[in-house]
């Protein structure tokens, strides 16, 4: 299965972060944030990729072409123009990159992807957030209930914490409970390829009128995760993210 990854946003609530770049190559550890979903599938032997990209998608190209240059040590010989790589450690990933266009919706994006994916079932995620779902499962169960549309379902922590109150008396503290137990949309899908037919146009959001249309019909299945999951909208989820990163065993990281 080919890997299709959202590349494509402004990440406006990130603010001067990017300004110069687009979202999925906010840093974190000093990795782009698109390295760690893309290391995240790897781990489960995942490693074709294909990368929608729209604003700034350049910096996303740049990146890949010159990936040696970013992983390893590098000896510039300028006198015959030569370049000797030492301490090699690339990944065994074909990452195939799609202009797909500024203003272009979600679901225009994923119906771009059609013609590098065929007529294969898909894996499928957004290029900001993180998660320890066992990819190897999700496809799994994909597999065995025979619709359209896997997505991973996910219950958010709340924001802030919750009292319980016994008239002016607090009974109970819990900071940051989970929401109010609904489950959202947490993205990393599994696609069969029909669901590119779902799709009308560039201006077809992928949330709205394809996964509407398919849930009506009794297409989509959801994969409840009920561990970590964390995405990058705003700064401070990107603040989260590094302190998570600084812990001895990220929550995200299984390589």
């Amino acid at each position: 299965m080919k890997v299709v990854i959202l590349a494509g946003g402004y990440g406006t609530r990130l603010g001067e972060l990017t300004d110069i770049r687009p979202k999925p190559m906010v840093e974190i550890g000093g990795k782009p944030i698109l390295w760690h979903i893309m290391k995240i599938y790897s781990s489960h032997g995942f490693n074709e990729f294909v990368i929608l990209l729209g604003y700034k998608g350049y910096i996303i190209k740049e990146y890949f072409a010159n990936y040696f240059l970013h992983q390893s040590d590098v000896t510039i010989n300028l006198g015959d123009n030569s370049m000797e790589v030492h301490n090699n450690s690339s990944e065994p990933w074909k990452v195939t990159l799609i202009e797909t266009g500024k203003e272009t919706m979600t679901g225009g994006r994923i119906k771009q992807a059609k013609k590098y994916v065929g007529n294969e079932p898909f894996l499928c995620t957004y290029g900001d957030g993180v998660s320890n779902v066992n990819i190897t499962e999700l496809v799994k169960f994909h597999r065995s209930h025979g619709k359209l549309l896997t997505m991973t379902a996910i219950q958010p922590e709340g924001r802030y914490g919750a009292l319980e109150f016994d008239g002016t008396r607090i009974n109970s503290f819990l900071e940051k409970p989970k929401g109010d137990g609904s489950w959202i949309n947490g993205g990393f899908f599994v696609c069969q390829p029909e669901v590119f037919s779902y799709i009308e146009n560039n201006f077809t959001v992928f949330e709205k009128e394809p996964i509407e249309t398919l849930a009506k019909e009794g297409n989509v299945m959801g994969y409840k995760h009920h561990d970590f999951w964390q995405c990058m909208d705003t700064l401070r989820d990107k603040n989260k993210l590094e302190e998570l990163w600084d812990l001895p065993s990220p929550p995200w990281k299984n390589w």
